[in-house]
């Protein structure tokens, strides 16, 4: 039986099984030069270019929307009970 490929592109997305190395690795995370989004140096699709400045950004926006989450300063956080909203209909025409 033929052997499948490692790597390459399936319906647009990159896939790649070869055995990971430190290299590649760290190679792949910082690529100058190229766009946000990069390929991932092991398993299927894209991973964030930590070369590119709009990565960071991204990085810091999950990071704060994480700690936001976790500190509890959302006001949803099911602690306090509330009445319900009165609706007022006006049927004239």
């Amino acid at each position: 039986m033929a052997d499948k490929p490692q790597s390459g592109e399936l319906f647009g997305v990159p896939y790649n099984f070869e055995r990971p190395s430190l290299g590649r690795m760290l190679s792949s995370y910082w690529q100058p030069g190229e766009g946000m989004l990069v390929q991932k140096p092991f398993g299927v699709g894209y991973t964030l270019n930590l070369a590119n400045w709009r990565s960071w950004i991204v990085v810091l926006v999950v990071g704060g929307l994480l700690y936001q989450e976790q500190s509890g300063g959302g006001d949803d956080d099911g602690s306090e009970e509330s009445e319900p909203a009165e609706v007022v209909v006006d049927d004239e025409e």
